[in-house]
């Protein structure tokens, strides 16, 4: 198996298309990326600019370069040295356009008789043998809007099917409609009466069953062509917890691409492990990202900002943000589960549907895999009793029923497990999704830095003698496993939130800052205020329009004051008008300015430490797109914004003539460490093959993180603040053996007599990545 040493990804669409990243290789090559890692690139809907919505599996998408735009990437990529990582979808199907996906058309216009009809996830029978499109908006008689155009049904800019001989001359749209497949519903009815399982709560995004043999094949058979080809070296796979069976999937993978790399998008809570006998090299990073972000965290500043604004304790929060989901945008799929349970249960479905909701609620982390992580179901079972006393009887039924084969080792077919439980396995972490990620991280507001999938924010702050031990364990462990700080995904990106986390360190003048400005500009929600704040802060200078997008998409997530379904518009205009104030009104802008320069230097100080951090520490580092600069990105589409890579060309290209450069709004000095570090490990991956803390001496101790992977060791500062707060590093020193170092960055020598001093070593920039230079 090849494996890369580091990756970097890149955002394939129409906009940069798989030519343009053919084009970009020579300067990844030069920065010292190992490997090219792109997004989706199969056939997705029109318009797509993320491509998780593929409506065709059978070829590259046209729009993003297709075949040839494949085989110019692969090409330029493999004549550099480097390699190919692509991003797939096995869950899901993008289902918006129906005539765009032949599978989904299929369905339609035939209904159970379709060849496809297996490929979806469709419970029938829960719809008289219709299938539900929540499609109709609130209008009253919205089906009178339907047309007979050319043999189809339209509505609006839609288009449907219709099915062989249920069409007459005079027939109306309305009685033809009546007789088909499917049945056109009100939007609003999904959350409660939808019967194909959904990508968490997106109705355009239909479920596969990826399960079935010739499902898998069909829906890999251009993947298989890349490998056969030699053009792709290996995969990352998009959210394997909504499969039925994601270990049986990924030993197919395995064996269909000969024994590639793969990761997987799996989101482990904090002690949780990826289950061992997945055919996988690892996760693609955010745990370790949480581990990261937290070494930066001033732990003093935890009660302070902890009382700045109420908030429920976390675990009750999530509690009820989850118990929300599985009642409202999910109950769908608990309706499905009370349908599955067998008649002679005992349970009527409204306390099978409350005691399942209650199940999900309490269940500790994304999901089981029977036999492995039934502890969890028993955690759940046991959490649920303590809330709900009065559903202890139907819990303990359920969990029968829901580990129907208690005790059992592995291998354990689907068959055996059953419909119930492997769908509940399927469900539950959906709920978690949508009630932590997409709920609770825009309400727990005390630090947002922290609020990142695979993290608990009640986890504020980690010691650097626990981060050394879960780097020795990722070491032993999963050395090849992704590492990552920002991804298409993360809510802040990793610049954003190393400003932000400077917070801790002045938790007394964040507070006084927020007050000033929820007195000048009241929102009327507190914890949102913050949240929001802290962004504006941790995003500054940013433009009005993205500042606007963010303030909507973040409080209708939160689901508090307002919300995506029932805009309270009187809440919103509060929140608008607050982030027009900093822009507009003197004193808020100053408030927020002056606070931003107050950190600024902190800010860049954890963004490098992170970063070098990151690329030295055990894993393959990804690298995502333009985050060799400075990157202040907030959640997407923020995050996916086209990048300036003429500009950082000419940065790079300067760096022969030019001296070390600056710390400051050039990003400059962010690329310098991100492309010392990558060439480094490229051009000498022996060096990177162990793991030992470095011993440091001296006051300021606390303030530096090191370690050695064999040979190049990682030098950086944490809590910047703090450290000049406290008279700087004084006689502060690193032990390592004597001899003679090189700073691949600055390219300064140090000599070590046993100890160097971290005054010396830290005279230019807070980090540093020295390789001994006297052969000893």
């Amino acid at each position: 198996m090849r494996t890369p040493l580091s990756t970097y990804r890149l955002q394939i669409r129409p906009s940069f298309t798989l030519y343009d990243a053919a084009e970009l290789v020579p300067y990844l090559a030069d920065l010292g990326a190992d490997w090219v890692y792109l997004s989706p690139i199969l056939t997705a809907e029109e318009g797509s600019d993320h491509g998780y919505d593929v409506v065709d599996p059978s070829a590259v998408d046209p729009a993003r370069g297709g075949a040839d735009g494949l085989r110019a990437l692969s090409d330029a990529a493999h004549a550099a040295g480097m390699g190919v990582l692509v991003d797939i979808v096995p869950n899901h199907m993008g289902v918006a356009t129906p005539a765009a996906n032949k599978w989904w058309w299929s369905v339609l216009a035939e209904g159970r008789a379709s060849r496809y009809a297996e490929a979806f996830d469709i419970d029938w029978d829960a719809a008289g043998g219709k299938l539900r499109l929540p499609v109709l908006g609130d209008g009253e008689n919205e089906l009178e809007q339907l047309k007979l155009v050319d043999g189809e049904l339209h509505y609006y800019d839609n288009r449907y099917p219709v099915a062989h001989g249920t069409a007459s001359v005079g027939d109306s749209a309305v009685d033809v409609h009546a007789r088909q497949h499917y049945e056109l519903v009100n939007w609003r009815r999904a959350d409660n009466e939808l019967n194909y399982r959904r990508f968490f709560g997106v109705n355009t995004l239909a479920g596969i069953r990826v399960e079935e043999q010739w499902v898998f094949d069909e829906a890999h058979a251009e993947v298989k062509r890349w490998f056969d080809e030699g053009l792709v070296d290996g995969l990352r796979i998009d959210h394997p917890d909504g499969l039925a069976d994601p270990k049986g999937y990924l030993a197919r993978l395995r064996e269909l691409t000969g024994g590639a790399y793969i990761l997987v998008e799996k989101i482990l809570e904090p002690g949780e492990k990826l289950p061992a006998d997945w055919e996988t090299e690892g996760t693609t990073g955010y745990d370790a990202l949480a581990d990261v972000d937290r070494l930066f965290v001033d732990p003093a500043g935890e009660d302070t900002l902890t009382a700045m604004v109420p908030l429920e304790p976390y675990a009750d929060m999530i509690h009820g943000t989850k118990r929300a989901i599985a009642d409202g945008l999910l109950h769908s799929e608990v309706q499905r589960l009370v349908r599955l349970l067998p008649a002679g249960s005992g349970l009527d479905s409204a306390t099978a549907a409350d005691a399942l909701a209650e199940l999900l609620a309490c269940f500790p982390v994304y999901r089981s895999y029977l036999p492995e992580g039934a502890g969890y179901l028993t955690d759940a079972v046991i959490a649920a009793t303590v809330h709900r006393p009065d559903l202890a009887a139907a819990l303990q039924t359920l969990h029968g029923l829901l580990d129907p084969l208690p005790g059992a080792s592995a291998p354990v077919s689907l068959q055996d497990l059953g419909e119930l439980a492997v769908r509940f396995q399927q469900t539950s972490g959906m709920v978690m999704a949508k009630g932590v990620e997409d709920t609770a991280f825009y309400r727990y507001s005390r630090l947002t830095s922290l609020n990142e999938v695979g993290a608990d924010p009640a986890h504020f702050a980690v010691a650097p003698s626990q981060l050394h031990a879960r780097l020795l364990r990722r070491q032993l462990e999963q050395p090849a496993a992704m590492t990552a700080l920002t991804t298409h995904d993360t809510k802040r990106s990793e610049d954003t939130r190393a400003r932000i986390s400077v917070l801790a360190e002045v938790p007394d003048e964040w507070s006084e800052t927020f007050t000033r400005l929820d007195a000048l500009v009241p929102m009327g929600d507190g914890p949102m205020a913050n949240l929001l704040w802290q962004a504006i802060a941790g995003a500054w200078p940013l433009s009005r329009e993205r500042a606007h997008a963010y303030a909507e998409k973040a409080s209708r997530e939160a689901s508090a004051s307002t919300t995506w379904t029932a805009p309270n518009a009187e809440f919103e205009d509060r929140m608008h008008a607050a982030v027009d104030a900093a822009f507009d009104n003197a004193e808020v802008n100053a408030l927020i300015t002056g606070f931003v320069e107050r950190v600024r230097e902190a800010g860049y100080s954890n963004s490098l430490s992170a970063k070098l951090l990151q690329l030295a520490m055990p894993g393959v580092p990804d690298v995502y797109q333009g985050t060799e600069f400075w990157d202040r990105s907030l959640v997407d589409p923020d995050n996916r914004r086209a990048v300036d890579y003429a500009r950082r060309r000419r940065t790079a290209a300067s760096f022969a003539d030019a001296g070390v450069p600056a710390v400051d709004e050039e990003a400059a000095a962010k690329l310098l460490v991100t492309s010392r570090a990558l060439q480094l490990k490229r051009g000498r991956p022996e060096l990177f093959t162990g793991y030992v803390p470095v011993a440091v001496h001296g006051p300021a101790a606390e303030h530096l993180f090191g370690f050695d992977r064999g040979g190049a060791v990682a030098l950086l500062t944490r809590l910047p603040l703090g450290l000049e707060q406290a008279g700087g590093w004084q006689d502060t020193a690193v032990v390592l053996a004597p001899g003679t170092y090189r700073d691949v960055i600055t390219g300064s020598t140090h000599h070590s007599s046993g100890r160097l001093a971290a005054a010396e070593l830290f005279g230019t920039y807070p980090v540093a990545l020295l390789v001994r230079e006297d052969g000893e």
